[in-house]
């Protein structure tokens, strides 16, 4: 199989970790910046053209509260997981724990 079909298929298999990588990021205040550079330090590398689409997808959803705050001389968005968010992320991270328990095994058995 070439690299570039296998990079699709690690892109796809992404996806649905950078929802709940997003989600959990948020429940302190982050702005776009901040939080790219809180999931790089978790090893979870984010190009800006993905995470700022992403955040707004998620506000729209009604998983994250925003609101402008000047911080020196600068406004900035500061993104905040909100009750619906936390429920969201809870029942993720359940799925994603046992699809990953599923898949552990499935995985041994090969």
């Amino acid at each position: 199989m070439s690299n570039e079909r296998i990079n699709k298929l690690r892109l796809e298999l992404r996806r649905g970790a950078l929802v709940m990588s997003v989600l959990a990021a948020s429940r302190e205040p982050q702005y776009g910046y901040s939080l790219r550079k809180h999931l790089g330090e978790a090893g979870i590398d984010i190009d800006e053209g993905t995470l700022y689409p992403l955040i707004r997808r998620l506000a729209q959803q009604g998983l994250l509260d925003s609101e402008w705050k000047n911080i020196g001389t600068r406004e900035r968005r500061y993104y905040l997981l909100n009750e619906n968010g936390h429920e969201v992320l809870e029942q993720l991270t359940k799925d994603w724990q046992q699809l990953n328990n599923s898949i552990s095994v499935l995985l041994e058995n090969t």
